[in-house]
């Protein structure tokens, strides 16, 4: 008799240990941690860059380069910025994610939700779960900014038979995620997205805390803010705030993944609807359509939000022409002079999407010159189009 099993049945999950198949690439995604690693060449970030076709095959077309939105964050239909009227408490902002999530689980959209818990031991660690209540969506609120092996949850997936999925995740494993969409048996798969950039191993996240907090072991969540300052919240309910350009460079310039270092999805342009905050006002977030069912998803939780349009302030480029050496360097200014300098830029500097655009024109450029010193080989192919005209409108240093 004739099997009819899928052949990714037949695959082994990578061992405990063992060196995945890009290397230090990796991004600790999850894929490789089930028999789904049977797609890995095609379906890996960092192995076969493919946004571009996965575009079209998630939206209907891919975006438009001659469009400057588009260029910038992806195929989309609508942009807006947004806060909860009502904020879920304990939420990193206002809990639009966490409400979304909710909404369609509760309205029987989906029959569950892949999200990120924390372990009991770490709040930093993260813990993918299929979320089955709204009590366990709430318990996965708060950015891990750490990375997280999401997908390796897809086996429990497939066996728990479901067919009807919610997922939220980074850039780098929703493109994985969709390369294996058409192999989970399911009728329909939304895809709830956040922006990405910068994460670390947990190692790298306890050094960033040590060397940037007044207090690290009190961390109960961080965010680089539009105000161009990096926000801590603490145990107690205060805040902290210290100045991007106070930050110890020269100590953390290795601190990122190089899986990080070598990301050109910022704004997550394989889902459906991405959440974030960085085209949007200072405590308001920003919400991206790309295609019909991210509108579905977010008119469930329209009566729940106030919107605003989006809008755009400023100029980035000369700001950004200037990080471009100043990171190269390791480059760190005295924190009276940081704070000074936070103050004006905060003043005169891009706001809204001019903000969204200096943050990914000064990522754009850092990760270009790392491909290109570090893998040049790589550069050609995992670079995206729409990379490569956003990075060379800058001089570059060079080597």
């Amino acid at each position: 008799m004739t099997s009819t099993a899928p052949k990714h049945h037949k695959a082994k999950a990578l061992k405990p240990g063992s060196v995945p198949p890009a290397k230090e690439l990796c991004s600790q995604c999850g894929l490789c941690d089930t028999y789904y690693i049977h797609y890995v060449k095609e379906a890996c970030a960092f192995i076969n860059q493919q946004i571009p076709g996965l575009e079209t095959e998630s939206h209907g077309r891919a975006r438009d380069l001659e469009n400057e939105n588009e260029l910038y964050f992806g195929t989309h239909q609508q942009m807006m910025a947004a806060r909860k009227l009502e904020p879920i408490e304990g939420a990193q902002w206002t809990g639009i994610v966490s409400a979304i999530a909710i909404e369609m689980l509760t309205q029987g959209k989906v029959e569950g939700v892949v999200c990120v818990q924390n372990t009991p031991e770490d709040r930093f660690q993260p813990m993918p779960v299929i979320a089955r209540t709204p009590e366990e969506i709430l318990a996965a609120r708060v950015n891990k900014p750490t990375l997280s092996p999401n997908l390796s949850i897809l086996e429990q997936v497939e066996q728990s038979r479901m067919k009807r999925l919610l997922a939220i995740g980074v850039g780098c494993q929703i493109q994985a995620l969709r390369a294996v969409e058409k192999e989970l048996g399911l009728e329909k798969l939304y895809v709830l997205g956040t922006p990405c950039v910068d994460n670390v191993t947990r190692a790298g996240l306890q050094k960033f805390l040590e060397t940037t907090s007044r207090s690290p072991e009190t961390v109960v969540h961080y965010e680089f803010m539009q105000d161009f300052r990096v926000h801590f919240k603490h145990e107690d309910g205060s805040t902290e705030t210290v100045p991007f350009f106070g930050l110890k460079t020269n100590q953390l310039k290795d601190v990122f993944a190089p899986s990080c270092m070598t990301c050109f999805d910022y704004v997550n342009s394989l889902a459906d609807l991405v959440v974030g905050y960085m085209g949007a006002p200072f405590g308001w977030q920003w919400i991206v359509v790309r295609n019909d069912t991210g509108q579905e998803m977010l008119d469930l939780a329209m009566e729940q939000i106030e919107t605003q349009p989006v809008m755009s302030k400023g100029d980035r480029r000369q700001a950004v022409q200037q990080s471009i050496p100043a990171y190269d360097q390791g480059v760190t200014l005295p924190m009276w002079a940081a704070k000074l300098m936070g103050v004006v830029i905060e003043k005169i500097g891009p706001k809204g999407l001019e903000y969204a655009r200096f943050s990914i024109d000064s990522h754009f450029t850092r990760n270009y010159l790392y491909m290109k010193r570090n893998y040049p080989e790589k550069l050609e192919q995992h670079v995206p189009e729409f990379a490569k005209k956003i990075v060379g409108q800058y001089q570059l240093p060079e080597d």
